[in-house]
């Protein structure tokens, strides 16, 4: 079992894969709930008047905004900008032209770059043949 500290109130949990404990994540839950309410009642409101409206901090607000949950209206705000390329975007870290091209290079990765002739002969046709050979012995 994998032991951490919550990197948001400092204490002690099981790593179940998120950097924060299960009861900091209920909180955010229950913040993400009041925000959204507040935005299905006052449709177009800005970041400040939403926290001020919410009492949520602003900073909560721009960690929806990234984990791709809250979406900003304009198409060119200033609130949130690609990590890669730095254009506007209106939700997540990354605009969408930068997505598609880190999704190409991660398939290539995870492909090793091989295509179908490089798969049917060298190494994969070796394992087949070790595998033959046991099953004769």
């Amino acid at each position: 079992m994998d032991v951490r500290n919550c990197s948001r109130c400092g204490k002690i949990y099981a790593y179940d894969g998120f950097k924060i404990c299960l009861q900091c994540r209920r909180e955010d839950e229950k913040d993400f709930k009041i925000i959204k309410e507040y935005i299905d009642e006052n449709p177009g409101a800005n970041i400040s008047e939403v926290s001020e409206g919410t009492g949520v901090d602003t900073k909560k607000i721009i960690e929806f905004l990234r984990e791709g949950r809250l979406e900003v209206e304009d198409e060119h705000n200033l609130l949130l900008s690609c990590e890669r390329c730095g254009a506007s975007i209106k939700t997540g870290r990354f605009c969408e032209k930068c997505n598609s091209e880190m999704q190409r290079e991660f398939k290539r990765t995870i492909g090793g770059g091989r295509d179908s002739r490089s798969i049917s002969n060298g190494r994969a046709r070796e394992k087949i043949r070790i595998t033959d050979r046991r099953r004769h012995r």
